[in-house]
């Protein structure tokens, strides 16, 4: 690939990643949130109880960012944070009813901003942009090893159920918290 098309293709994917963010921001302001608390909410309305540790896996975000995330929202009344039975220095993080109803409105409003990142694209289009952007995320994904320049290797799916427990706190069997 040639630096001018490189240019114009890390262009346009920094600035999608700059733009929606700040769009997301627009929109989640209202309801008092911040970029990626949303997220964190989406996983928990998903899985249920989480483990904090695996759900900072599950988010791909450092575990001080997860830790500054749970207490805030804590702080709000939307989650809820207990010790682990399994081991008191890890915490389970669940949503409360606030919580579950405040994920409810993201999801609204996560549906609005996908039809709005998408509008004018085809269908087609717009049905293959998750597996797209997901092998774009695979090939720059530095938790993962890196395969070599010349081998074209799959990317690995995200963890989306990664840490799950069940109602009593306990890792739910299901193999998928690794």
């Amino acid at each position: 690939m040639d630096f001018e098309h490189a240019d114009a293709l890390n262009q346009a994917i920094r600035l999608l990643s700059l733009r929606h963010r700040a769009r997301a921001a627009t929109l989640l302001a209202p309801l008092g949130l911040h970029p990626g608390q949303e997220v964190l909410l989406l996983e928990l309305a998903r899985t249920g109880p989480m483990i904090q540790a695996q759900l900072s896996e599950a988010l791909g975000c450092e575990p001080p960012s997860v830790t500054l995330m749970t207490r805030k929202l804590e702080a709000t009344g939307h989650i809820r944070r207990r010790p682990a039975p399994s081991d008191k220095r890890a915490s389970v993080v669940e949503l409360t009813d606030s919580g579950s109803a405040l994920a409810d409105r993201v999801k609204q409003l996560w549906c609005a901003l996908a039809e709005e990142t998408v509008t004018g694209l085809p269908a087609e289009t717009v049905a293959e942009l998750p597996g797209i952007l997901n092998a774009l995320t695979g090939n720059v994904d530095t938790r993962r090893p890196r395969h070599s320049p010349g081998r074209r290797q799959a990317p690995a799916a995200e963890p989306r159920r990664a840490g799950r427990v069940d109602r009593s706190g306990e890792p739910a069997g299901d193999g998928a918290d690794g």
